[in-house]
């Protein structure tokens, strides 16, 4: 699966366009987390134990709109964007999405490729 934030791609011509796809989760930190941030934040610095859960997040959301974007036949995410909101205090709402295509490769791409 190709996934660009970019508005195309070079080298490749589209050959169906499939839609918008997402990804959505939805998390809370644990008592146990918001314990353990509030003391890495008496420190200053990198709060890891948020920047993990943040990560995580956002990884999980962004694996969603891939195998969204594959249920539909599509092998590329152009215009891929991620969102945030609090949906309630502690409660954040991760949101990965993009437009599916099917694309293919162009001749001239090819051409180049054999020519390297």
């Amino acid at each position: 699966m190709l996934v660009t934030t970019s508005t195309f791609l070079e080298g490749y011509k589209v050959t169906k366009h499939l839609g918008v796809v997402r990804g959505i989760i939805v998390r809370s930190r644990s008592l146990l987390g918001n314990i353990a941030g509030g003391f890495q934040t008496l420190f200053g610095g990198n709060i890891t134990i948020y920047t993990e859960l943040c990560e995580r997040t956002r990884e999980d959301a962004f694996k969603l709109m891939v195998s969204y974007a594959e249920q539909q036949s599509a092998n590329a995410i152009i215009n891929m964007r991620y969102d945030a909101n609090e949906v309630m205090q502690g409660v954040t709402e991760v949101l990965a999405y993009g437009t599916a295509f099917l694309v293919s490769v162009c001749y001239l791409r090819k051409k180049t490729l054999r020519h390297l």
